[in-house]
């Protein structure tokens, strides 16, 4: 790459990285921030491209100015990138950002966000403590900011690097979320355990009911089945007294009665499953915990044989680092788009070992 080439602005790569990393993409936020355009744009002005033998650091991002910046011909360019690692350092005018941006950069934009996305490669041969930069963007990455790609060529170009580089999980996740995201007239048609069906009304609420239904019942319970179940505005889609009495449970009309209820008939004693569902707000915390375990008291139903799950779309959404700190200790998060895992709020007091 020659650094007589045009370069897009910050504010530019910006723009381009969330249309790169759309909504689900795995640590989303450390790839699209201002941050990681300024990585990008970093990583440009000096070359640092895969096959062209030029790296940088951290070091480079937090160094640039806003003057620096301006200077976009090839000499100007090429001075940067020589003098920057040099000791004492100062690139003319106001500075990015300060010295202790270093580790943002290196831990999250890097490492944990532009690196695993297959965007930038890492230098293997160098040690981990050594400070010579090692990082250049991957060479098909580097292609999205050709100043003259744009419209259609663009959209194209994006989506042929997302179906290459991004992992079969990442670009499921992705699916789902835009899928959990979409709006539509109809309605969506929810299969118990028991292969019966119920219509909801479509909404992100109601996807990820679906999902608590169809994936999470079966995935995490022995023998699931459905005792409750509604949706927004309160509307009851299912209610099964009979099933609920058969466990000597009684349910009753009560403006605490969660998203669903969940039993499990496997274990010897049936395991009741308390699910909130969180497209916005509205999580398992400790107030609705209490209010929840009232009615199981209440009920007389034994409090040792049953759960908590508050329902969320994704891991990186809002709705879950919204939330995430006034669940319920003792609850459970469960993630449409990453099914497999159940995030624990636990209170234990047990030591943690390698054991």
């Amino acid at each position: 790459m020659s650094l007589a080439q045009p370069i897009l602005n910050r504010a530019e790569i910006v723009l381009r990285l969330h249309a790169i990393f759309p909504e689900g993409t795995p640590n989303r936020g450390y790839c699209v921030r201002e941050l990681a355009a300024s990585t990008v744009f970093t990583a440009l002005y000096v070359g640092a491209i895969e096959g062209h033998d030029r790296f940088f650091g951290p070091k480079f991002v937090y160094s640039m100015s806003h003057e620096q910046a301006e200077l976009t011909d090839e000499a100007s360019r090429m001075a940067y990138a020589k003098a920057v690692m040099k000791g004492g350092f100062e690139a003319t005018g106001r500075r990015w950002y300060r010295d202790n941006t270093r580790e943002p950069i290196r831990d999250e934009t890097l490492r944990e966000g532009l690196v695993p996305v297959g965007a930038v490669v890492e230098k293997t041969d160098i040690a981990t403590t050594s400070s010579k930069p090692r990082y250049a963007l991957t060479a098909a990455f580097a292609s999205l900011f050709d100043p003259a790609l744009t419209d259609e060529p663009l959209a194209t170009a994006i989506a042929d690097w997302q179906g290459k580089t991004l992992n079969k999980g990442a670009l499921a996740r992705i699916a789902l979320v835009r899928q959990g995201a979409g709006v539509a007239t109809d309605q969506i048609i929810v299969t118990f355990p028991n292969g019966e069906t119920r219509r909801m009304k479509h909404g992100p609420s109601s996807e990820i009911t679906k999902a608590v239904i169809e994936v999470f019942a079966p995935r995490f319970l022995q023998q699931p089945a459905v005792l409750f179940l509604s949706e927004s505005g309160n509307k009851v889609v299912a209610r099964d007294e009979g099933l609920a009495k058969s466990i000597g449970l009684m349910i009753k009309a009560d403006k605490n009665l969660p998203d669903s209820i969940l039993v499990d008939l496997g274990p010897e004693h049936p395991l009741l499953v308390f699910v909130e569902v969180v497209a916005t707000d509205g999580p398992i915390n400790e107030r609705r915990k209490e209010a929840l375990e009232a009615l199981v008291v209440e009920a007389e139903f034994p409090l040792q044989h049953v759960a908590y799950v508050t329902a969320y779309l994704d891991r990186g959404g809002g709705p879950f680092k919204k939330t995430v700190d006034t669940l319920a200790w003792g609850s459970y998060a469960w993630f449409m788009t990453e099914p497999e895992g159940l995030f624990t709020i636990s209170n234990t007091t047990k030591r943690i070992s390698n054991n």
